[in-house]
């Protein structure tokens, strides 16, 4: 009986001691960190200026392509060659002699990304026929529906929206429009240029 007794008490023991201590319960995860803020560029136009906020999260290879090129200058001595009221305002393709600006590579047609052409938002310009674009982009004016991807058929990806001048992006719209260069409607008679493109900070959340 004391051999059992001291036998329980040595195994007591052993369990107590600290080279037998549980492990101590890990800590907490650290929570996920915050995304940073959205990147934004300003417009500068011939009519004023406006501001796009960037969804990289959404769109991320319309995103890194558009800001290639942002910053390399590219959309410089650009212009709007089509305005349609009630409808969208495109450029950035042609220059003031409305011939096309080189031939940039195209981008992955990323319209499946759940973000919508509703008014403001900002999305990349294809011919209907083409399945990708490259570098110009347009900006909605009413929500357009009609844009988004379908069954049968893909749309036009957003990959931003305008969260500054606005009435600038609608102002643009109301310009006097007809035949010129290559268009035989909805080209601004005088040219709306793109002065530059360029990153701008975001406001703090």
């Amino acid at each position: 009986m004391k051999q059992l007794l001291l036998c329980v008490g040595f195994l007591v023991a052993a369990l107590v001691s600290p080279g037998y201590c549980a492990d101590p319960p890990a800590a907490p995860a650290a929570p996920p960190a915050k995304p940073g803020p959205a990147t934004q560029v300003q417009v500068v136009t011939s009519m004023g200026n406006f501001t796009i906020e960037l969804n990289a999260e959404r769109a991320p290879l319309t995103v890194a392509q558009f800001l290639k090129f942002v910053d390399q200058g590219y959309y410089s001595g650009t212009i709007f060659h089509r305005a349609i009221p009630n409808f969208v305002v495109q450029g950035g393709g042609y220059d003031t002699d409305y011939k096309l600006k080189g031939s940039p590579p195209k981008v992955v047609n990323e319209s499946g990304n759940g973000l919508t052409n509703q008014r403001g938002t900002v999305g990349l310009a294809r011919p209907p026929e083409a399945q990708a674009g490259a570098v110009q982009f347009y900006g909605n004016l009413p929500d357009n529906a009609a844009l988004d991807p379908r069954q049968t058929r893909r749309g036009y990806a957003v990959f931003g929206k305008v969260v500054q001048g606005m009435d600038v992006v609608d102002e643009i719209a109301t310009v006097p429009t007809g035949a010129k260069g290559p268009f035989k409607e909805n080209a601004p008679l005088k040219s709306v240029v793109i002065q530059k493109i360029e990153r701008v900070s975001a406001p703090a959340p």
